[in-house]
């Protein structure tokens, strides 16, 4: 066992000092000496965030199966050991070998939402490295970022050597193997850059310029460099069975925040949401086999002593597995107190039968997110739910014995109005109404509905992403109004009602479609003592609006404009496999209330089937792989074609706190 880094004194004086230990079971410990890379991962959020989530326990597995690679972990000290570092000059350490951090190869940053950026600053800041990359010599480690941020990584480029696109699966062995070539040859910083940006799914900031026009919108993105390509394309893993997956994941010492067992069942999703970024990102939808998760479930409850198995997607209820999975799993680990969990069944899929079978062990509240309030506007952003879902899926719950529901909307959204967001108290009414229609004596209690709304945040690579947002004062004002609604609702008690703080909405916006003009605001705001933005005790807007207005930059000009299709947006540089045009298309349907299918019943020309692969080509898929047949476009049933006149691109396309997981949560 390593001593630890900090001595008793300091562990004493901070909480949770189990955060900063290291020697957590499964955690992985080599000879430095027999590794050509040291790479220390990054999440840069507390400790029990970032060990709940499941991207970095890949990456720590996938570095680690190789023997000439040492990946360790570390994670943002809170602050009052932040504190403690602070006043006594003691470097950030990485949790396997308790040495700091600064000394490594390699620090990489999971980047998954865009308060967490001041707490980037911060890891650099304590790892006493050059916050700028510009100022950053050969004596200290290469910053790489990646994760859904990375789509547009503008507001952080001054920050990153390296911003990684993709799967992690698919290039950064190659990244590692081109690192020790280059290493052994004597190659420096720069070398390794210019060599790396030539890699697909790799982004050098350095290599690129941009120039602005006199409105402040982007006049132009280029590389700076001979042989640095003009756009950086996705990568995308294609055989989920066999890729490398965690069997062994690293076991906390204290309670994370999602405690059991994961089972990736698939990455990607068919129902495209206009509003949601992982919908888009991910495409195309990527099945892993069934016999490969019942193996995965096997090891992994046998491994970790989890009593909770919880099946990881955007949308669990389209795995076509699935009755076969829950089958096995229930069966197989019957009598061992093993909890399944389906984070992301979609109320339209909404099986009470399955649900009787996975809350056998234990029971609680289920969630499903109707999105909007109105069928209306739940066809603006393409939900494809109607209230004959929401009602049939709601009274098929209640009468499987549930009487807790909540139900997440958001406010914000595009062509909202106020009937929109009366709406949704409305909807929870009825919802309630479903309820008491049940005979008395079969009831579970009084009927609980809790309604929860965020602010919409259009982020890149959505429909969306044209759309204005609002300022701190309407959002507050959509909130009201839903509440004065709900207050005025018969059952008004059963139906409890929070929302989302608008200041750090207005922010994430600000960053999701920033520039990189804003990372001397983000350095600024630092400096001044902005860090854990996305915790509420933490976060001062005050701090922020100072930082923007010392370094000139007016964030309503990120916030409140709606783009023009043709302006050149941040992150046209990434070519995430989804056509322009797709996004245009949508866009515009959405303006006109149309609804586009899902990619099982309809190819929709968005550029994803370039991948050559997942649904795309599905056989029981009635038109995938048809929908480029003989040149032609393949029309919707009742005449309304998605796909227009524009959806040969799908061919050429070669040359985005909302989607948390819809549907029901045990």
């Amino acid at each position: 066992m390593r001593e630890p880094f900090l001595n008793d004194r300091i562990l004493r004086s901070v909480e949770k000092p189990a955060r900063y230990i290291g020697n957590e079971i499964n955690s992985v410990v080599k000879d430095p000496a027999e590794v050509s890379v040291r790479f220390c991962m990054c999440f840069p959020d507390v400790y029990e965030i970032g060990m709940s989530h499941l991207g970095i326990q890949i990456i720590y597995d996938q570095l680690n199966r190789r023997d000439d690679v040492w990946c360790e972990r570390t994670y943002s000290p809170w602050p009052d050991l932040h504190a403690v570092m602070k006043e006594h000059d003691i470097p950030l350490f990485a949790l396997e070998s308790q040495e700091p951090v600064r000394g490594f190869d390699f620090l990489g940053f999971t980047l998954q939402y865009e308060l967490c950026y001041t707490n980037v600053l911060q890891v650099l800041d304590l790892s006493q490295i050059p916050y700028l990359a510009k100022d950053r010599g050969e004596e200290f480690p290469l910053i790489i970022g990646g994760g859904p941020c990375t789509y547009n990584p503008e507001p952080l480029a001054d920050f990153f050597d390296i911003f990684y696109i993709g799967d992690s699966e698919t290039m950064l062995d190659g990244l590692m193997d081109l690192y020790i070539k280059m290493k052994n040859e004597g190659a420096g910083k720069h070398a390794f850059l210019k060599a790396a940006a030539s890699l697909p799914g790799c982004y050098v900031p350095a290599f690129y310029e941009v120039t602005y026009n006199a409105d402040g919108t982007i006049r132009s993105f280029c590389p700076n460099a001979d042989g640095i390509p003009e756009k950086v394309r996705k990568q995308t893993c294609m055989d989920l069975t066999n890729a490398p997956y965690p069997t062994k994941p690293v076991i906390p010492y204290i309670k994370a925040t999602q405690d059991r067992v994961t089972l990736e069942v698939m990455r990607g999703c068919i129902r495209g949401c206009r509003f949601c970024q992982a919908g888009m990102l991910y495409r195309p939808l990527r099945e892993k086999s069934v016999d490969r998760l019942k193996a995965e479930a096997d090891i992994l409850i046998g491994g970790t002593g989890h009593e909770e198995i919880s099946l990881s997607s955007l949308s669990s209820s389209d795995y076509t597995a699935l009755p076969d999975l829950l089958e096995y799993l229930i069966t197989h680990f019957k009598g061992r107190s093993v909890n399944i969990s389906l984070p992301s069944l979609r109320i339209d899929n909404f099986s009470l039968d399955i649900m009787r079978k996975v809350q056998d062990v234990r029971k609680s509240s289920l969630t499903f997110a109707p999105e909007a309030g109105t069928q209306r506007l739940r066809d603006v952003i393409n939900k494809g739910i109607t209230r004959d879902d929401i009602m049939i899926g709601s009274s098929m719950a209640f009468q499987g014995g549930w009487n807790k529901v909540k139900l997440y909307f958001m406010l914000g959204l595009p062509t909202e109005t106020d009937e929109d967001r009366k709406g949704i108290a409305h909807l929870a009414q009825e919802i309630c109404d479903n309820y008491y229609e049940i005979p008395k004596d079969q009831r579970n209690g009084k009927c609980e509905i809790t309604v929860s709304t965020s602010f919409f945040v259009p982020k890149p690579f959505t429909p969306f992403q044209w759309a204005p947002m609002f300022r701190k004062e309407e959002y507050i004002d959509f909130a009201h109004t839903v509440k004065s609604e709900v207050r005025q609702m018969k059952n008004q008690r059963s139906i409890h009602y929070n929302w989302h703080e608008a200041d750090g909405t207005v922010l994430e916006g600000v960053f999701a479609r920033g520039d990189r003009r804003l990372s001397k605001v983000i350095l600024d705001a630092y400096m001044h003592g902005a860090m854990y933005d996305s915790w509420t005790d933490y976060f001062h807007m005050d701090i922020w609006l100072d930082s923007f207005a010392r370094c000139g930059v007016d964030h309503e000009f990120y916030t409140l404009r709606e783009r023009s299709t043709d302006e050149i947006l941040p992150w046209d540089f990434i070519d995430i496999g989804v056509s322009r045009e797709f996004f245009v298309r949508e866009w515009e349907r959405a303006l006109a209330g149309k609804v586009t299918p899902n990619c099982r019943q309809q190819c929709s020309g968005c550029g994803a089937r370039s991948f050559g692969g997942g649904v795309c080509f599905e056989e029981h898929s009635p038109t995938a792989g048809k929908a480029y047949a003989n040149g032609a476009p393949l029309s919707v049933p009742g005449g309304d074609d998605p796909n227009g006149q524009e959806a040969a691109s799908c061919e050429a396309a070669g040359t985005n706190d909302h989607e948390e997981g819809d549907g029901v949560e045990s």
